[in-house]
């Protein structure tokens, strides 16, 4: 990681079943004022041998140990992360503006309703035939790997372990946020609602902002560049 103090660490947390490579391309387009620091869980890449984590606050402590491994205090940080990784995020973000040498500058959340809203629908425990439809209309697009019978065997235990943490996902704390929030939705997103992400605006006792950008639940998948570009113009 970067020593220079003028940049702004972007600290990247994954959403289900994803990894830290998703998150490699977005580098590149992060120019001067940036850095992207993807954090990766259990379970996946090259830590595709550990047990994944099935509760939220296993999963944030998880995400701190290591990026207070990977980072050089004092340090200027905002956090991301996509529906799963929101909450995660958010929990993160708590934890971070409580530690000395962290300037927590701004948390962006996307495709996800504000912390204390859950899915009236769980697919946790259900048969494969059932599950992965399941998780294919609450991601928002049918995964290509999945049709693989060797790949699902290998990535479908920690997705199952996602979805079991999202949909028992229960907020830490209901103490207001101390730090900035921007909430990103997809315009044509059919799983979060305009009303459910700008919900986000309960989080916070500091500024926030609400921002869509075109596509589906999954708008992620091309808008890197507008996603960084979002980035790099709220934090100057």
């Amino acid at each position: 990681m970067t020593d220079d103090p003028s940049k702004t660490i972007v600290v990247c947390v994954p959403f289900a079943g994803a990894g830290v490579s998703f998150f490699h391309p977005w580098r590149e387009l992060a120019g001067r004022t940036l850095e992207i620091l993807p954090l990766q869980l259990p379970g996946r890449e090259r830590r595709i041998d550990e047990e994944p984590l099935r509760d939220a606050r296993a999963a944030t402590e998880s995400l701190l140990t290591d990026l207070l491994a990977a980072v050089t205090t004092p340090a200027r940080v905002a956090v991301f992360g996509h529906s799963l990784g929101a909450v995660l995020a958010y929990e993160l973000a708590h934890r971070l503006s409580g530690l000395p040498g962290f300037e927590v500058r701004h948390l962006f959340v996307s495709g996800s309703p504000q912390p204390s809203v859950q899915r009236s629908r769980r697919i946790t425990g259900l048969p494969d035939d059932d599950f992965l439809p399941g998780v294919a209309e609450f991601a928002g697009f049918d995964h290509e790997a999945l049709a693989d019978p060797e790949v699902r065997e290998l990535v479908l235990p920690t997705l199952r372990a996602d979805v079991e943490m999202h949909e028992h996902y229960l907020p830490s704390t209901v103490d207001p946020l101390p730090v900035p929030i921007t909430s990103l939705r997809g315009t044509g997103d059919s799983l979060v609602s305009a009303a459910d992400a700008a919900g986000w605006s309960k989080a916070t006792d500091r500024d926030f902002t609400y921002h869509e950008v075109p596509g589906g639940h999954m708008y992620l998948i091309d808008a890197a560049p507008a996603v960084v570009r979002l980035f790099a113009s709220t934090l100057g």
